[in-house]
C-alpha cells in the first residue's frame, strides 16, 4: 500500500508553500509524525510529519520548490505493506551503509586534534558522543545535530520531547543549542550570550566603498512584502488618545505577585490591554471584520494577535483565537505560552492565522506613540505605547489640580474604506474609557 503525502492546508488564505528542506531521502524508514521536510508560507515555517510509518518510495517536490496546498509531495510505503516489504532488504543495507559511514566520520573526528578557536570556526564542536538514553525512535536529522552539536548523554536527558508520546524532535533540539552559551570568533576567552548572537542572521556582503550590502533574510523578505501589500490594498488612517492609567499601574502592581501564586500565570499590561480589546471589539463588531470583495464579513469569533519580537530582531503576529470566550486568567495563560513559543520558533500555522485584530505594545520598547500598519485581512490594529509620568490637569471637588499622573498614548490605525473617523474616534475612546475604569474584579 502506497501513502500519498499531501500538503496539508496551511492556514486561512495560503495556497501554496516553498520547500526548504528534506529530511529524508527515498529508500529511508520513516516512523509515524516523523518530520519529513519544512516548508516556508508568508507566515510561519513549518515540518511537515510523516501520517505514517513505513519507507519513502518517492519525493515529488525538491527545495527551493513551490508547491499548491493539497498536492501530492512524498509517496510511502505504509509499514507492513507488500510494498514496504519489497523495499527492505535495500533498505536495510542502505541504513547500514550509512551507520558505516556515520562510525568512520566519528572515529576520524575523535582523532583530530583542535583548538577552540578552530573549532569554532568550521562550526563543529568535535567530541565523542555516545549518549546511554535511547536513541532508536530519534529521527536522522536528530541523531545527526547531537552528534554535530556534541550533546552529552546529561544533557540529552534533560531536554523535553515535543514530539508525539514525548519523543525528541528537530525544535527541540534547536531550542537546547540556542540556551548554550557560544564562542564568538576573534576571542575564544570573551562568551556572549544566545541573543547577542541571535541578532546578526543576515549574511554579510562585500563592502561597496565605505558601505556595506547585507543581505535579508527571508522572514524579513517576507514581512516586508506583507507590509507593502497592506499599504497599497488599505487606505490607512491613524488616529491617537491619551490614557491616564494610573490606577490600572497601581492596581497590576499591587496583584501581580498574588496572581502568579494562585493561577500560575503571570498577569501582564499586554494581558490586560486584551481583555479590554475584547470588551471594546465585542461592543464594535464592525471593527472586528474584514472585506471580501464589496462586502463587509462581520466576525463572531474575536481573534486577537499579539505582535512579538523575535529574537533574531525579526517579528511575527501570534493569535489569540475566542478570546472573548476567556476570562482574564485564561487570557494570561494562552498570552504567556503562545509568545514563549513563538520566540522559540514552535508554533504551528493554524496560531499565526485567522486574526480579527492586532496589538502591538511599542511602549515595552520605550516608544510613545506609532502609525503601526494594519496586519491584512483585518480593519485596524492598535499600537500602545511607553507609560510616562507626566504633570496633568485633574478635576477635583474643589477645582482642578496639577498631579503628576502615569499616561500612555494609544495609536489607532484602521482602514478608511469601511471605518471613518466617527467609528474609529468613537472605538478609541472606548478603549481609553476601559483602561482608565477598568473592572478588576474579573482579574480576583
Amino acid at each position: 500500500m502506497i501513502k500519498d503525502v499531501l500538503l496539508p492546508e496551511m492556514g486561512e488564505s495560503i495556497t501554496d508553500a516553498t520547500v526548504i528542506q528534506w529530511h529524508v531521502s527515498v529508500g529511508d524508514q520513516v516512523s509515524e509524525d516523523d518530520t519529513l521536510l519544512e516548508v516556508a508560507t508568508d507566515k510561519v515555517d513549518s515540518e511537515i510529519p510523516s501520517p505514517v510509518s513505513g519507507i519513502v518510495k518517492e519525493i515529488l517536490a525538491q527545495k527551493d520548490d513551490v508547491i499548491n496546498v493539497g498536492s501530492v509531495i512524498v509517496k510511502i510505503a505504509v509499514e507492513g505493506s507488500e510494498d514496504a516489504q519489497a523495499g527492505q532488504p535495500a533498505l536495510k543495507s542502505a541504513s547500514q551503509a550509512k551507520e558505516g559511514q556515520a562510525a568512520q566520520k566519528t572515529t576520524a573526528a575523535s582523532t583530530i586534534s583542535v583548538s577552540p578557536l578552530q573549532s569554532v570556526e568550521k562550526e563543529t564542536m568535535i567530541a565523542d558522543v555516545t549518549p546511554a538514553v535511547d536513541m532508536s525512535s530519534y529521527s536522522p536529522l536528530v541523531k545527526s545535530m547531537i552528534s554535530k552539536h556534541a550533546i552529552s548523554e546529561t544533557d540529552l536527558s534533560k531536554i523535553a520531547g515535543s514530539g508525539k508520546d514525548g519523543r525528541l524532535i528537530k525544535r527541540d533540539v534547536e531550542a537546547y543549542i540556542k540556551q548554550r552559551e557560544v564562542i564568538p570568533l576573534g576571542n575564544p576567552e570573551k562568551k556572549m550570550d544566545k541573543t547577542t548572537v541571535a541578532r546578526s542572521p543576515e549574511i554579510d556582503l562585500p563592502t561597496v566603498g565605505s558601505d556595506q550590502l547585507v543581505a535579508m533574510s527571508r522572514m524579513r523578505k517576507m514581512i516586508a512584502k506583507h507590509m507593502t501589500q497592506s499599504l497599497e490594498v488599505s487606505a490607512h488612517v491613524t488616529s491617537f488618545a491619551e490614557a491616564d492609567v494610573t490606577e490600572l499601574v497601581s492596581w497590576i502592581g499591587h496583584i501581580k505577585e498574588s496572581f502568579l501564586k494562585k493561577h500560575g500565570t503571570k498577569l501582564t499590561f499586554t494581558t490586560l490591554f486584551i481583555d479590554i480589546l475584547t470588551k471594546a471589539l465585542s461592543e464594535f463588531p464592525k471593527i472586528n471584520a474584514s472585506i471580501v470583495g464589496d462586502n463587509i464579513q462581520i466576525k463572531k469569533d474575536i481573534n486577537i494577535g499579539v505582535a512579538t519580537a523575535l529574537p533574531d530582531g525579526n517579528l511575527i503576529v501570534p493569535v489569540l483565537h475566542q478570546v472573548n470566550n476567556y476570562s482574564i486568567t485564561g487570557i494570561a495563560s494562552k498570552l504567556n505560552d503562545i509568545v514563549a513559543r513563538a520566540r522559540k520558533g514552535a508554533l504551528s500555522p493554524d496560531e499565526v492565522q485567522k486574526g480579527t485584530f492586532t496589538l502591538t505594545n511599542i511602549g515595552t520598547f520605550n516608544s510613545l506613540m506609532a502609525t503601526p500598519i494594519i496586519n491584512q485581512p483585518q480593519l485596524a490594529i492598535l499600537a500602545t505605547g511607553a507609560i510616562k509620568k507626566r504633570p496633568t490637569v485633574v478635576e477635583t471637588k474643589s477645582g482642578d489640580a496639577i498631579m503628576i499622573r502615569k499616561i500612555m498614548y494609544l495609536s489607532l490605525s484602521y482602514d478608511h474604506r469601511v471605518i471613518d473617523g466617527y467609528l474609529g474616534g468613537t472605538f478609541l475612546n472606548r478603549i481609553v474609557e476601559l483602561l482608565e475604569n477598568y473592572d478588576s474584579s474579573s482579574a480576583l
